[in-house]
């Protein structure tokens, strides 16, 4: 599959890059204050602590002796990390699982395969991998299967822009606008200009929380989910409503509580992990949103797997931490890691 009209070849960018403004920031007028930036955006590399080796505990989880019955009629379970516009990354790993075939349609039956939110931004192709996914959408479905698609923050993100442009909204830290935050955080404008009414109405669609097998499947690594709901119907509900309303502070809040990250790395993080379960079911948490090799304190300087004693910031497969309670599958393809594409139950 080839990258949307006009695109270049992909080029992935270093970690420092990764969290800067575009360039072409200054092309468009929306150039942020200095010294200004809002509480609530996206994490920028500043925001990113290094997280040493030690912080985090690798919980070797044995097999469950039954895993849960998959309900009649359904396939096995996959579930997709952030993409962020990396369309040539995302069509090779769903070709290497078998879930697509060499025209990029979908070849896996009654599969179900899920995607956990941040689809654009950063990367070069972020309508790409949108209209990719929608289109595996409909032909799963008339295969049996399904390929479904959960809220990142990066949605949220982009359909502000969209929405609220230049417009102020009270970011807690002065005044901000969407426009601003979205160039920020890696917003491409090939994007922007690409975008149409029916992206729109599909990203604002998109659920925030389901369960899945005893699997919780969220975007962020937050308990922000708490603020929406006592259920998973309620929060999806709230949250679509809130879209709806068109309040601008309002819909910032809502993007800045899914902006938070690390809320089970640390201690008290399984306890974090067993309140979203024992209120919403499940048996583990499966995320996006924080890159794998910052959970690992893998990056966290331009030499960073370059001098002598550090680490190769490069991921082979998910993240199991807080006691064996939840799975990172944000692999850093931004930051030279992978796109992650797995199976749910994992082995380990």
């Amino acid at each position: 599959m080839t990258q949307g009209a006009g695109q270049g070849p992909t080029v992935r960018t270093d970690t420092v890059r990764d969290f800067r403004v575009p360039a072409y920031v200054h092309q468009t007028g929306q150039e942020p204050v200095q010294g200004e930036e809002p509480v609530g955006y996206t994490p920028t590399q500043r925001d990113l602590p290094v997280i040493n080796r030690g912080d985090t505990v690798q919980v070797r989880v044995e097999p469950a002796e039954a895993p849960a019955p998959v309900p009649s009629g359904l396939g096995p379970l996959y579930v997709v990390g952030d993409v962020h516009g990396y369309l040539d990354e995302l069509v090779a790993a769903l070709r290497e699982k078998h879930l697509i075939d060499d025209e990029g349609n979908w070849a896996a039956g009654n599969t179900r395969l899920w995607f956990l939110g941040d689809f654009t931004d950063r990367g070069p192709d972020g309508i790409g991998v949108i209209d990719l996914v929608m289109r595996l959408s409909a032909q799963a479905a008339a295969s049996g299967g399904y390929c479904k698609a959960l809220m990142g923050n990066h949605e949220l993100l982009l359909l502000g822009a969209k929405r609220f442009g230049d417009t102020p909204v009270n970011s807690g830290a002065g005044t901000a606008t969407f426009q601003a935050a979205w160039l920020l955080n890696g917003g491409q404008k090939t994007d922007m200009d690409r975008l149409q009414d029916v992206h729109l109405q599909w990203m604002s669609r998109l659920d925030a929380i389901e369960l899945e097998d005893d699997h919780l499947l969220v975007h962020s690594d937050t308990t922000a989910y708490l603020d929406y709901g006592d259920s998973i119907e309620e929060v999806n509900d709230s949250i679509r409503e809130a879209l709806t309303r068109n309040d601008a502070d309002e819909y910032w809040d809502l993007f800045r509580k899914f902006t938070k990250r690390f809320a089970f790395r640390d201690e008290g993080g399984a306890e974090a992990v067993r309140e979203l379960l024992g209120t919403y079911g499940g048996t583990r948490i499966v995320h996006g949103h924080s890159p794998i090799p910052y959970l690992l304190g893998e990056v966290g300087n331009e030499h960073s797997g370059d001098s002598e004693g550090s680490t190769d910031p490069r991921v082979e497969g998910p993240h199991v931490y807080a006691d064996g309670l939840a799975i990172a599958m944000d692999g850093g393809v931004t930051m030279a890691g992978k796109l992650l594409v797995c199976a749910l139950p994992l082995d380990n």
